[in-house]
């Protein structure tokens, strides 16, 4: 009891002796998990302790989102839960410790797993949801249209998005890996590897015998230089 009042006492100095845009962060945070006590634990399907959801965007059917603990949402986020069926309905899961900046764009219409430790940077999109369009005597616009079949999409335990990237529906993306900047995922990306561009293609992998990461083209080249070496033996 002595040393929790010590640290109490010691964190209320250090708010005082704070600079003032610092004491405003740390309202605005204390604000933000109190709500996430009284509001979002009861109308997410689940929210863990210690997690916090700034001002969003958009919130659609939270009652389909599992959040895990200590995750933290910034501002502007747009999280959507598409239901068309009430047969197949959608569920998005995010894991612990996951950080995810500003503006970042989530729709699950079937299912998105986001798995713990991973850190989702500024501007991302990441949906499992496909508009049709080669019915063009359709009336209804092509934004309001949504693929029914089920869909999927998965982020690996500690991995990286960086500003910009889109991952679009029925991918997976491995552990540990690292998208650059602005890149389009539109195929899977396995364990412990860094991919970037348009569309996203990999890199560097992490080598576990060398350990050591090295360029996707060399690690191509060993393990074909191996195969060639055990089909002469």
């Amino acid at each position: 009891m002595a040393n929790s009042g010590r640290s109490m006492y010691r964190e209320i100095c250090g708010f005082f002796g704070s600079p003032l845009p610092e004491k405003l962060n740390t309202i605005e945070l204390a604000y933000y998990r109190l709500k996430a006590v009284l509001y979002y634990r009861h109308v997410f399907a689940s929210f863990g302790k210690g997690s916090v959801l700034y001002k969003p965007m958009m919130l659609t059917n939270p009652r389909f989102m599992h959040i895990g603990k200590n995750v933290v949402i910034r501002h502007g986020a747009r999280m959507e839960a598409i239901v068309t069926d009430a047969e197949n309905l959608p569920e998005l899961r995010i894991g612990d410790n996951v950080n995810i900046e500003q503006n970042v764009h989530i729709v699950c219409h079937s299912n998105i797993v986001i798995g713990n430790d991973v850190s989702i940077t500024g501007n991302c999109a990441i949906v499992d949801v496909t508009h049709p369009f080669k019915d063009v005597h359709d009336p209804m616009k092509i934004g309001d249209r949504i693929l029914k079949e089920r869909s999927f999409l998965q982020i690996g335990d500690r991995s990286f998005l960086g500003f910009n990237a889109i991952v679009l529906p029925n991918v997976r993306i491995g552990r540990y890996c690292v998208v650059g900047a602005h890149a389009l995922v539109s195929r899977d990306i396995p364990d412990y590897s860094v991919a970037a561009g348009n569309p996203a293609r990999i890199l560097r992998r992490y080598d576990e015998a060398r350990e050591d990461w090295t360029s996707a083209a060399t690690s191509t080249e060993r393990n074909l230089a191996n195969s060639d070496s055990l089909q002469r033996e």
